[in-house]
């Protein structure tokens, strides 16, 4: 930090110190304390709290929010802190009379926030106290302040520990990482439970009950009626309960329902047909809904129900509830569908499609994001190019022909929206602008965009389809949750006031419920009888593009196409939507070949819906670069010029719990002149924006296959990939070290008897109470060499559930000498604010598995160097910086000795340089991620020849751990330079037979040898 700032930092605390009194008294608002301590604090971390760099709203550093309570409840956090738009962590303000130590309401508040918006660490302070939470735990409302606090401290102490505060929470600190870096360091296993699968499991229980009950009490519905007042009476109820937080509806308006002794739903009914009044929109129709006016819910259902949305059950605070989250959260929840049994009871289950998919994967926002900016916002001008004028926007016509809960269409509109008010707000625009009310003041230098252009822009330029109604009404519920954002009841009134429209749109002729893929003319080749199957109709669902956006194919189809298709085998498909096979065979090129995946149809269908100079973006598998079953849209796609750029993001994942290998495809209707590749190895990369691309010519670009390395290095991969499994699914547990949080206090050293703090004093402990601690220059390749007299105090003992950390008294009485030791440390601990951790790792991880760890991985290697513990590894204690142990579980009937043969053999290695992070010199990253994915050949050990060459790896494995063994205690340099050389022969062996286990060629072995 700058001296200049440490001397204002000294001023402010001095300041306040002087005035201590007044500041701590009744007539000293929290307003005040903002103004003249905390606003300053921030400053000296490099925040811009004022826009003094005048920068347009949407990506000012700081948002600072007026003081709005309605009811005695706050409406939103006191300051959002962000860097290029996005939220960083929030910051609660109170006056300095609260005692932030130990009042619970205000961490409750302040927790609540940050959770709901999904953000990982938020700040609590009135300057005289500054406290940070872990806002990843879920809030309830009987924690103490202390919950989820992770670091404290007074106005006393700010010159000791702002040198922490500022490399942590500085604007500076957030951009060079050392924030992310905090947030990872203090992650903590128990406890941790993201809003968004919190929140699904809510809804999914309101789904299930809700169910069940209207099942139970109106035995006349259907099951498509069924799921359709489920869906409709969870979504008007998120959509009500989110406008009150936001200051739309009079906060409590539900929970009020609850107050008189009168039936529930025919109140709630009546709320809805209020909002219909007040809204005109498709979620509130009840024209359109004849279903759910009449039905009979028990009130038992309903009190639940929105008890678990208020204060102070719910954890939640609404008025930070992103939509992105929220359609995370739907994108989920459509996975699963409403059934009836024969007695007409409810029973909730996957969907027919996410079942043959293996579930519901959402595509991550920095995935959304980046086909948005290379899409949108190169049509728009936003990223590069000629910028365009509102008027010429209004032409653009943006279409997700697979829309599921629309976060791309979000994207799209958020971005939209950006670049209309950063338009707008140009000095040459501003007054124009606010005459034709495009944009409205709220504070000086600061405008939103008014109700009426969010609705033109919506209705002009976001379209969508998708063949799950309940997707389409999810879709439309963001979109309008997206339009409602920053508006209140003062806006809404002023709306009403001097317009005709409502506040949301009838979003009817945007997104629509269709088959993309097939048309009306599917029935001239099907047999008729299927109209009079209503489940077969209803699946098939068919949509003709020209008939419903007829103003949109008169200009010549759509400008944009944009998305996530379904990734679904066709051989799956052909179990539930066998007539819809036999279509896309006859009607798509791309689907000429007898096994394919239903993604290739889709980029076959955004390709022929594009205008003559559209662009489509879309992230899918990247199998079909060179499979058979690729061959058809590769072939129509070189032969329409349309490949444009390809982000390829290799054997990295980007769907969490996914092993599907991605890219993202970018088709230009206007013929580009070379194709733009990139190859990342972490596709959070993408977030940068400022990838290498390498163009490449055209003319390399054949309908046989699109190798962007060289094709026999992906055959080699599919090769080696197939009749395997993967490491972590044998099974095996794979886990990362421990970190003590404090070495100083927690790592001795022995010297004869005795043992030795890091200051060389003589100290007194249990030697039961120790493990060695194993660092990565403890072990290497097939050899374990624990040479230091480091031990770490271990207090955990083993009980039926894991390790349990000893507890004080025990500690105490078993232990009498090491807590002794412990307990001088405490005091040196608490001075620095680490007494949480005083005895006990800050980070004690995945100490099971390390307990009977087989084989030890380290962080970083330039070549196999997988290690086996050749003694009992619960003498050790694995740390952080030592990388991560392996144990193969019993069930697998592999020896240790296999597996580490296979680890360290050049192919692994091979394998795993694919798809890891690199680094200078060769070294690549070991971590879990990419070394779980590893590739161990299935074996059928019966078999004779399977048996004999698992044994011979073996046996050579084992060879190579005695000479390994004998070479790492010999000190006669001769023997050693003979004992490497035996080392060499038996690594060559090695190698040979982990080649012909995989069955490669002389050339593939080649692929292999010459890459370092």
């Amino acid at each position: 930090m700058e001296k200049g700032n440490i001397k204002n930092l000294k001023e402010l605390i001095d300041l306040f110190e002087h005035n201590i009194k007044q500041y701590k008294g009744k007539h000293y608002d929290e307003a005040k304390a903002r103004a003249d301590f905390i606003d300053k604090f921030f400053m000296l971390l490099g925040w811009d709290i004022y826009n003094e760099k005048d920068y347009s709203e949407q990506y000012r550093d700081v948002v600072r929010e007026d003081r709005v309570e309605i009811k005695g409840k706050v409406k939103a956090p006191d300051y959002s802190f962000r860097i290029g738009g996005f939220r960083k962590f929030f910051v609660e303000a109170k006056k300095p009379s609260v005692n932030i130590k130990h009042d619970i309401e205000p961490a409750f508040q302040l927790r609540r926030y940050a959770y709901t918006a999904k953000l990982p660490l938020s700040i609590l302070t009135d300057f005289e106290e500054f406290a940070v939470y872990d806002t990843r735990i879920k809030p309830d409302k009987h924690d103490q302040a202390s919950t989820a606090r992770i670091f404290y401290c007074t106005y006393k102490e700010y010159e000791k520990e702002f040198d922490f505060i500022f490399n942590t929470f500085s604007r500076e600190a957030i951009l060079k990482g050392s924030f992310d870096q905090y947030i990872e360091d203090t992650k903590r296993k128990k406890g941790t439970s993201e809003v968004d699968k919190e929140f699904l499991k809510l809804i999914e229980k309101w789904r299930e009950d809700l169910a069940k009950n209207i099942a139970l009490r109106n035995k006349n519905l259907t099951i498509y009626e069924l799921n359709y007042a489920v869906q409709k009476i969870i979504d008007r109820i998120i959509f009500l309960r989110i406008a009150e937080d936001r200051d739309v509806e009079d906060y409590g308006k539900i929970q009020k329902l609850l107050e008189n002794k009168k039936t529930i739903y025919p109140q709630l009914v009546n709320l809805f047909l209020k909002a219909d009044v007040k809204y005109d929109s498709g979620l509130f129709n009840f024209k359109a809904d004849q279903v759910t006016p009449e039905l009979k819910i028990d009130d038992k259902i309903l009190k639940d129900i929105i008890k678990s949305i208020y204060y102070p059950d719910s954890p939640y605070e609404f008025s930070v509830f992103d939509v992105e989250i929220l359609g995370n959260i739907y994108e989920q929840f459509l996975g699963k569908t409403i059934r009836l049994t024969a007695s007409h009871q409810a029973k909730i289950e996957n969907k027919p499609e996410v079942k043959k998919a293996g579930g519901v994967y959402y595509t991550p926002k920095y995935i959304v994001d980046y086909i948005v900016k290379n899409t949108v916002g190169e049509i728009v001008g936003a990223c590069g190019g000629v910028p365009k004028t509102p008027k010429e926007i209004e032409k653009i016509k943006i279409l997700d022909p697979a829309c599921g809960s629309g976060s791309f269409l979000l994207g799209a509109y958020q971005m939209l929206m950006n670049y209309h008010l950063e338009y707008y707000t140009k000095d040459k625009n501003i007054k124009k602008s606010l005459k034709e009310n495009k944009i409205y003041q709220i504070k000086e230098n600061e405008y939103r965009l008014t109700i009426e252009e969010k609705h033109r822009i919506l209705l002009n330029n976001i379209f969508g389809v998708d063949i799950d109604s309940q997707a389409v009404e999810v879709t439309k519920l963001s979109l309008l949750l997206k339009l409602m954002e920053g508006e209140s009841q003062e806006s809404a009134g002023m709306l009403f006031k001097f317009s005709d429209i409502k506040m949301l749109p009838d979003l009817s002729e945007n997104i629509k419920c269709g088959n993309s893929l097939i048309g009306s003319d599917f029935y001239e080749t099907a047999q008729m009888s299927l109209f009079q199957d209503e489940e077969t109709s209803r699946r098939i669902n068919v949509f003709d593009w020209p008939q419903e956006f007829p103003d949109i194919f008169t200009q010549g189809g759509f400008d944009i196409v944009i998305g996530n298709p379904p990734y679904i085998r066709i051989q799956n498909m052909k179990e539930y939507a066998p007539d819809e096979v036999e279509f896309f065979k006859k009607n798509y090129k791309s689907a000429s070949k007898g096994s394919y995946d239903i993604y290739v149809v889709f980029v076959e269908k955004g390709l022929n819906l594009l205008s003559k100079k559209g662009i489509l973006g879309f992230i899918l598998p990247s199998k079909f670069f060179t499979t058979d079953y690729g061959l058809s849209l590769r072939k129509l796609i070189t032969e329409n010029n349309a490949l444009y750029k390809i982000v390829d993001f290799g054997y990295s994942q980007v769907f969490e719990n996914a092993t599907t290998y991605t890219n993202l495809l970018f088709l230009n209707r206007k013929p580009p002149d070379f194709v733009y590749y990139s190859k990342i190895s972490n596709p959070t990369h993408v977030s940068n924006n400022s990838l290498d691309f390498r163009k490449i010519d055209y003319k390399n670009f054949l309908e046989c296959s699109w190798t962007f390395a060289s094709k026999n290095e992906t055959e080699l991969i599919e090769k080696i990939i197939s009749n395997s499994t993967s490491l972590i699914e044998l099974p095996s547990k794979i886990g990362r070290g421990s970190s003590s949080g404090n070495d100083k206090i927690f790592i001795i050293h022995e010297k004869g008897d005795l043992f030795f703090d890091s200051k060389g004093n003589q100290i007194n402990v249990e030697k039961e109470i120790l493990r060695k601690p194993i660092y990565s220059t403890d072990f290497g390749r097939y050899h374990f060499k624990k040479t230091s007299k480091d031990f770490i105090i271990f207090p955990y003992y083993v009980s039926e559930k894991g390790y349990n950390i000893i507890p004080e008294k025990d500690l105490k009485r078993i232990y009498p000498k090491t807590y002794r030791y412990l307990l001088d440390r405490k005091k040196i601990l608490i001075q620095r604010k680490q007494y949480t951790y005083w005895y006990g790792f800050s980070a004690p991880r995945n100490l099971d598995v390390h307990e009977s760890a087989q084989m030890l991985v380290p962080l970083l290697a330039e070549k196999g160097s997988f290690s086996n513990i050749p003694i009992n590894s619960s003498e050790f204690c694995l740390m952080a910086s030592g990388g991560f142990s392996i144990t193969i579980d019993t069930k697998c009937n592999l020896s240790p000795a296999f597996i580490l043969g296979l680890l360290n053999s050049k192919l692994l290695f091979w394998r795993l340089n694919k798809i890891s992070n690199k680094f200078r010199g060769g070294w690549i990253t070991c971590t879990k991620q990419y070394v779980g994915t590893l590739p161990i050949k299935k074996l059928n050990i019966d078999k004779l020849n399977d048996k004999n060459h698992y044994n011979k790896i073996v046996k050579v494995v084992n060879q190579m751990l005695e000479v390994q063994k004998k070479y790492q205690s010999i000190k006669i340099e001769t023997e050693k330079i003979m004992l490497k050389k035996q080392i060499d022969i038996l690594d060559n062996q090695i190698d040979k037979l982990v080649y012909k286990l995989y069955n490669l060629t002389e050339e593939e072995i080649r692929i292999v040898e010459i890459e370092k």
